[in-house]
């Protein structure tokens, strides 16, 4: 037995056995014994707040320990369920910032290493002309995917207005950044653009205490901007064709340089940064007259303002713009359409031995000098992609008879895959399993299998089988199952090396990492400067006003 010191409604000493309470069950005694509602009973150990949890965690296992003092606080019964739904809130925030960072954990490391990809999808690094780039060593791709996955995802929970949320997830990401070599991120402006959304969130939360690490932040945005951008943005001019989409991004930041001026008392700093910040949100007001033109050439309202905005209020230049952005939409459709069957040919050739996918330009290479594509697929597979080393194999007889043996192997293997996946849904149709197996022999496919066995002269005998089962309630059935075929070819790609499904699907929080997922679908060159610069506007005239309330003061 342990002692409790509780001091609170009730104060004494409780003996209770630690590794057999619960928190559930330390708040019933101690209300009862202060003649209160358990609701009404609010337990704090060592500066926490003791939650009920599942309610079978012991008190040994949330560390309280023999002789622990136990503060008994009575709440009224409302106050004591609002506490209750924000503990339960706070849990739910922190295990899904938790499933964020693992599945980003996962999605990188998954996709920077060439692993088989276990989705129909491939994540890779761009350029801002949308060429795909390699930077670094495997560790500094997966911390740069890991660090723009979190970024996507901070921003949309940017968008909701859940600034508190998308401050940690901005967190996560500037430190999956830090982990990666400084030199090769110094010329591209992710980083700095997630600094400016961190003091974004500080100063919507309006949180004062964030006030120095704001201005160091905003040092560093700009430098890392101006290094990333060129003088006078340049750079950027350059690769957008003379369009200016970093206008809206200056606006924040000079926006918020003015704001930290502020609060620091550098008053003329302030209105100095907050008078450029007002001149750059008068240059992104779109006139009706202009977006009523773009409109009219069959453009949303929305990509219609986001076009005259990036390229200063031109029709022209904005109709261009759009259209040059929707071919750019259509290619990568096409691009992702063709890396999907890629991904479906790869899973069927399996894994190398160190779980990468096999490499479609090499099997091309041997393919163009006349070798089967499953030989030369199986080659490289045992050799990790190494062209020579495979090319070596095909040519010696003993080892090309081996990769020969290998592939047949296989194809049996998937071919009684096929058949046995195809005859279990058959079973559950309704059919008896040795006429299943003889129908689908007989027909080669699971829909000829039906119709065999959902013909009328199959009911007395089906390749000489017996019928055991009736086969009215079958045909019910047929076509949901039917449509399942492709699902069971699916399910076989996703097997490796011929020893079973690969491990790379298993502990996969999917949720998450679909959601991640479809925040990156779609992001183009300047989704980074997409910005509505509604709030930007109120708090410039805000701030204006302070100012000039100051400055009135002053003169007074």
């Amino acid at each position: 037995m342990a002692k409790l010191k509780i001091s609170g409604p009730w104060s004494g000493v409780l003996d209770v056995e630690l590794d057999n309470w619960t928190v559930i069950m330390l708040r019933e005694e101690i209300a009862r014994r202060s003649n209160c509602g358990v609701e009404s009973i609010n337990l704090i150990c060592g500066g926490r707040i003791l939650k009920d949890g599942d309610g079978g965690e012991k008190l040994l296992d949330l560390g309280v320990k023999n002789n622990s003092r136990i503060l008994a606080r009575r709440v009224s019964t409302e106050e004591g369920k609002s506490l209750n739904v924000e503990l339960m809130a706070e849990e739910e925030r922190s295990n899904r910032l938790a499933r964020v960072k693992a599945a980003a954990t996962a999605l990188a490391k998954r996709h920077a290493n060439g692993f088989l990809p276990v989705e129909d999808f491939n994540i890779e690094l761009e350029d801002q002309s949308g060429q795909k780039v390699n930077l670094g060593s495997e560790t500094d791709q997966r911390a740069i995917m890991m660090g723009l996955m979190l970024h996507a995802n901070a921003k949309q929970l940017i968008r909701k207005g859940n600034y508190k949320e998308a401050l940690e997830v901005l967190i996560m990401g500037e430190e999956a950044f830090s982990l990666c070599n400084p030199k090769l991120i110094e010329f591209v402006d992710n980083v700095s653009i997630l600094q400016i959304d961190m003091v974004w969130c500080y100063f919507m939360l309006k949180d004062i205490k964030w006030l120095s690490d704001a201005g160091l932040r905003l040092a560093k945005a700009r430098e890392g901007i101006e290094r990333a951008h060129g003088k006078d943005s340049s750079r950027v001019r350059l690769l957008q064709a003379g369009c200016h989409p970093e206008l809206a991004l200056h606006l924040r930041l000079e926006l918020l340089e003015g704001v930290a001026a502020y609060h620091s008392c550098m008053f003329d700093k302030a209105r100095e940064a907050i008078n450029s910040a007002q001149m750059k949100y008068s240059q992104l007001q779109v006139p009706d007259e202009a977006l009523s033109h773009v409109m009219d050439m069959g453009f949303k309202e929305g990509e219609a303002k986001r076009a005259l905005r990036m390229c200063h209020q031109d029709v022209c230049k904005a109709v261009d713009f759009l259209f040059e952005e929707r071919t750019k939409r259509d290619k990568k459709r096409e691009e992702d359409i063709e890396r999907q069957k890629e991904i479906k040919e790869q899973k069927r050739y399996g894994m190398t031995p160190s779980k990468k996918a096999v490499d479609l330009q090499r099997l091309k290479e041997l393919a163009s000098i006349g070798y089967e594509k499953n030989l030369a697929a199986e080659a490289l597979r045992r050799n990790e992609n190494d062209l020579q080393k495979a090319l070596d194999d095909l040519i010696n007889p003993e080892t090309n008879s081996v990769i020969q043996n290998a592939v047949e192997s296989r194809k049996r293997k998937r071919q009684r895959q096929t058949t046995d996946a195809a005859v279990d849904k058959l079973v559950l149709m309704g059919f008896d399993r040795t006429r299943a197996i003889a129908a689908f022999q007989a027909g080669g496919s699971l829909e000829q299998a039906v119709n065999l066995l959902s013909l009328p002269d199959t009911k007395s005998t089906v390749d000489g089988q017996p019928d055991s089962v009736p086969t009215v309630s079958a045909s019910e059935y047929a076509s949901s199952s039917i449509s399942n075929i492709e699902e069971i070819q699916d399910m076989l790609d996703n097997f490796d090396n011929g020893e079973g499904p690969s491990t790379v699907e298993e502990n996969r929080d999917s949720e998450m990492e679909s959601e991640l997922a479809r925040e990156l679908d779609g992001a183009s060159a300047v989704s980074d400067y997409d910005m509505d610069v509604t709030k930007e506007g109120e708090a410039i005239t805000e701030y204006l006003a302070l100012l000039d309330s100051l400055m009135n003061s002053e003169k007074a």
